[in-house]
């Protein structure tokens, strides 16, 4: 596994981001925050598909009035993203939220930078310097066009208004809506300063094509050691941003949420409805904690040979199906309890698993079920 970049670590409310910490999935609320009720419903929808960290936009001080409500029923870290003006970034440390989101070069003055650096730092509340591609300062895009370097530069400006000021928990993101300027932007960053880094690709655009574009960008930066918390950046129901952030970390091998499936893509020597049976076993092991990898392979060809390294699968035969674990067949079943007998063995390997997980710290909490063909 490529060696994670050290990093300064900061704290939101309960999640270290940085320092060593597991990488943290985020997302954001595509409510009216004014609309408390529909806001924490959501914020509630995304904490149980496995969000750490929530932010909320606070676009006017009407907004802002109603993010205690919010944070008191909020479970997760809140995240006030702030433009413009620094009165919404002071009413919303008041208001009680984990982390800032601003541009310290937009909300105003160098004595309002002071301001709001000051009550982040007596409230413990760290900054996310956020930069994107379509928001950088004139003079940048002048000097260096529309670049990764002109990113780069803009953060570093920005660290330096908050580092004048005495603050030093920030974290950093440097986004743009196209891979290849967002990947040289984070390699650039990470070699000039040491704190965390927030990954992502903005605006990637709704599934499918996002969801590429995401996992391609964030994995090339995650896989190069570089980056502590992500977000997916995707146009509709912001759980799907979850799901998708923590099916890149369990690809990578950084985090592990639960049973990842292993299946094959099928063809003409398929011996059995592969699909059906991925789609029985997955809702029947959702609530399995252990990193278990179950392999569903449709004839003999793919598994148990190809699929050796699952903790335990199926081989479909005609008429016919081979359990095996480890590569080695330990079963075999008739067609019709090809997929009963799978989650059977799945969940005898996960109690196993999950019995030496509860004799060790630092379990990974939400579950996750992958499915991978």
């Amino acid at each position: 596994m490529t060696t994670r970049s050290s990093t300064r670590q900061v704290l939101a409310g309960s999640v270290p981001i940085g320092g060593g910490a597991s990488v943290s999935v985020q997302s954001m609320t595509n409510t009216d925050t004014r609309d408390v009720e529909a806001t924490v419903a959501q914020i509630k929808r995304l904490q149980q598909a496995g969000c750490e960290l929530v932010r909320v936009a606070v676009p006017d001080a009407e907004a802002a009035d109603t993010l205690s409500m919010i944070r008191r029923a909020a479970e997760v870290p809140l995240v006030a993203d702030i433009h413009f003006d620094y009165r919404l970034a002071l009413a919303s440390i008041r208001a009680g939220v984990d982390k800032l989101r601003i541009n310290p070069g937009n909300i105003g003055s160098s004595a309002r930078v002071r301001e709001v650096a000051s009550a982040a730092r007596d409230r413990g509340i760290p900054i996310r310097i956020g930069v994107n591609m379509g928001s950088l300062p004139r003079e940048l895009v002048e000097r260096h066009g529309r670049t990764a370097r002109a990113m780069m530069e803009a953060a570093l400006g920005h660290i330096g208004l908050l580092e004048r000021e005495g603050f030093h928990d920030i974290v950093v993101s440097l986004k743009a809506s196209d891979v290849p300027r967002t990947v040289e932007a984070y390699r650039m960053l990470s070699t000039r300063i040491d704190y965390p880094l927030h990954v992502g690709v903005t605006e990637a655009g709704p599934p499918p094509s996002g969801l590429v574009k995401s996992a391609v960008g964030i994995g090339i930066i995650l896989g190069e050691g570089i980056g502590d918390t992500i977000r997916v950046s995707l146009t509709g129901d912001p759980v799907s941003e979850v799901s998708a952030g923590r099916e890149i970390l369990a690809a990578l091998g950084l985090r592990s949420f639960g049973p990842i499936i292993v299946s094959c893509p099928t063809c003409g020597r398929r011996r059995g409805d592969v699909l059906g049976i991925v789609s029985a076993v997955r809702e029947a092991i959702c609530d399995i904690a252990a990193p278990v990898t179950v392999a569903v392979m449709g004839c003999e060809v793919n598994g148990p040979g190809e699929a050796q390294d699952a903790d335990v699968g199926l081989a479909c035969g005609r008429g016919v199906g081979l359990i095996f674990m480890n590569g080695r067949v330990v079963r075999r079943v008739p067609e019709a309890q090809m997929a009963p007998a799978l989650v059977e063995a799945v969940k005898a390997v996960a109690s196993a698993k999950e019995a030496g997980q509860s004799r060790e710290k630092g379990s990974n909490g939400n579950r996750l079920c992958s499915t991978r063909d």
